[in-house]
């Protein structure tokens, strides 16, 4: 399958190595422009665009994929994990199997942001890793797969976010192995047990 990805924090990184890993061909990456970053401020590119850039695939750096679009119309369905914007609407058809996410929390739970910072902050003992097709809304879209894990009872955010990031590049080769083979239908989220997980901010 000719596929792009969409992703900036290094817990995006996973999921775009083990892309570049499978048959499946990447045709590019998108990723955040550079941002300032340490003491001095100084611009630096994305753990997503530094790890495309030592494999040799095109990197898109931007913030409105709109103006984008005939790119996306060249691939068969765009991986997205934390790129850090909604996709617009008018893009959300244009791939052939559409634009499917990575979120680590097992969906309609912590929809948002932070969801690995809220299930710990809840007390969760479960979380996991849902893959879902993107729509118009936050974290709405149909599930595609998912996969449970346990919360250890020492685990740090930084910790389960690094676990759930390696679980979710396998989770994310599952799913388009279903997609491509017919296995896998995209199935509504419950109304029941929604929960948000807005973005956390440091005063």
């Amino acid at each position: 399958m000719r596929i792009a990805f969409a992703g900036t924090p290094l817990a995006a990184v996973p999921t775009l190595t083990a892309l570049l890993a499978s048959e499946h061909d990447v045709a590019f990456v998108v990723t955040r422009p550079d941002a300032p970053a340490g003491r001095g401020r100084t611009l630096m590119a994305s753990p997503v665009a530094e790890a495309a850039g030592v494999s040799g695939v095109p990197v898109l750096k931007t913030a409105h994929l709109s103006e984008h679009k005939a790119k996306f119309a060249d691939v068969d369905c765009v991986i997205v994990v934390a790129f850090g914007a909604m996709v617009p609407r008018d893009l959300l058809t244009v791939p052939k199997h559409g634009w499917i996410n990575v979120h680590f929390s097992l969906l309609p739970q912590w929809r948002g942001a932070a969801p690995v910072q809220y299930a710990l902050l809840s007390g969760d003992e479960f979380t996991g890793v849902t893959t879902f097709q993107i729509d118009e809304g936050l974290d709405t879209g149909p599930v595609l797969a998912y996969l449970t894990t346990p919360i250890q009872p020492s685990e740090t955010a930084s910790e389960l976010l690094d676990r759930l990031s390696i679980e979710g590049a396998q989770l994310a080769l599952a799913t388009l192995s279903g997609i491509s083979n017919g296995s896998i239908l995209p199935l509504h989220q419950p109304i029941d047990g929604i929960s948000h997980a807005p973005k956390i901010t440091v005063a």
